[in-house]
């Protein structure tokens, strides 16, 4: 494995192999796998799960890592073409990376969205020119449109609790948030659950669709798979039968980029937040899930998060896991 960029580059069945691997290494431990092999991590977004299971999984497996972050080593990265550097960073992303490259044997990037140009973020511009400016092979920490670490996990979560995939039904729901977030994971968790083979139904509000180019993805996975994709703001027809409840924020689609009027789109949206309610029809050992961060009160209630229905916990714990595995696959 060269890359690890996309769930979507992977056939079902080796996506399979990879969530097998990480069981077996989550049980059956290989301390001195990666032995000697190093991993470069930078981190040009803040991170706690991301950065902390990366560290751990190499130390699992044996190897070693460095964490290069802008706000945490070095004084001003620039990230901007053409600019003249007359200010107050003193290096370019041009020469940062490869240099960073060069000390490692993979290397991670995390590089969120602007969330200024949609078509520029679906298309994932800003990544893919950071990944062309090294040689070695790279993992994809999330990036604008695009999460495939958490989807592992993700999956891996929902096999180890036995959540059916052909005829389980995946809610991934859009939940009140203040601030205009990106869109990476909701569009790497619709295409995971379509790739799945589960019914995967996107309930958000009006004016917070996902964009078509994620939608028609997502519908492409379920076709190979055997599953199927909607898009609703009938919350009580999506909720019925749920077996997880998926819940995450996004910026509104129809003004993205514009920040005023995407806080008047979600003004009064405060009801958007899951609490027992949004259970009543589910299926009876439904489960709630959720990437993580998340804030108590605003994207679900107290009583949800604390209580029986929760995973996060463990499916946060999956991501060293289901990294292992990839870093696995990727050095040995």
């Amino acid at each position: 494995m060269k890359e690890f960029n996309d769930l979507g580059d992977f056939q079902i069945e080796e996506v399979k192999a990879l969530l097998e691997l990480a069981t077996r290494l989550e049980h059956n431990p290989e301390p001195r796998a990666l032995a000697g092999k190093v991993l470069a991590l930078l981190f040009l977004s803040p991170s706690l799960r991301t950065l902390a299971s990366f560290q751990a999984a190499m130390v699992r497996l044996g190897g070693g890592s460095f964490v290069i972050s802008p706000d945490m080593s070095i004084h001003g990265l620039e990230t901007r073409p053409g600019i003249v550097m007359d200010g107050m960073a003193a290096e370019h992303i041009r020469e940062a990376v490869p240099v960073i490259a060069s000390y490692g044997d993979a290397i991670g990037i995390r590089a969120f969205a602007q969330r200024e140009n949609l078509e520029s973020e679906i298309a994932d511009e800003e990544f893919n020119k950071l990944k062309e400016l090294c040689d070695i092979p790279r993992i994809n920490m999330e990036s604008a449109i695009n999460h495939p670490c958490q989807s592992l996990a993700d999956w891996k979560t929902m096999d180890d609790f036995g959540v059916p995939a052909n005829g389980g039904k995946f809610v991934l729901s859009w939940a009140y948030h203040p601030r205009a977030l990106p869109l990476a994971v909701p569009s790497a968790t619709v295409h995971m659950a379509a790739m799945r083979g589960m019914d995967v139904t996107v309930l958000r509000p009006e004016g917070f669709e996902l964009p078509e180019p994620v939608m028609h993805k997502a519908r492409q996975a379920a076709a190979m798979s055997g599953g199927s994709v909607t898009e609703t703001d009938d919350r009580a027809a999506a909720l019925e039968g749920a077996n997880i409840i998926y819940a995450k924020s996004w910026m509104s689609t129809r003004h993205y980029g514009n920040l005023p009027a995407d806080a008047e789109a979600r003004r009064g949206r405060e009801d958007w937040c899951v609490d027992e309610p949004w259970f009543d029809t589910a299926a009876a050992d439904a489960r709630f899930m959720h990437c993580l961060p998340v804030r108590r009160g605003v994207v679900v209630a107290d009583r949800i998060l604390d209580g029986p229905r929760s995973i996060v916990i463990p499916e946060a714990r999956n991501r060293m896991y289901a990294q292992m595995a990839v870093l696995h696959q990727m050095l040995r």
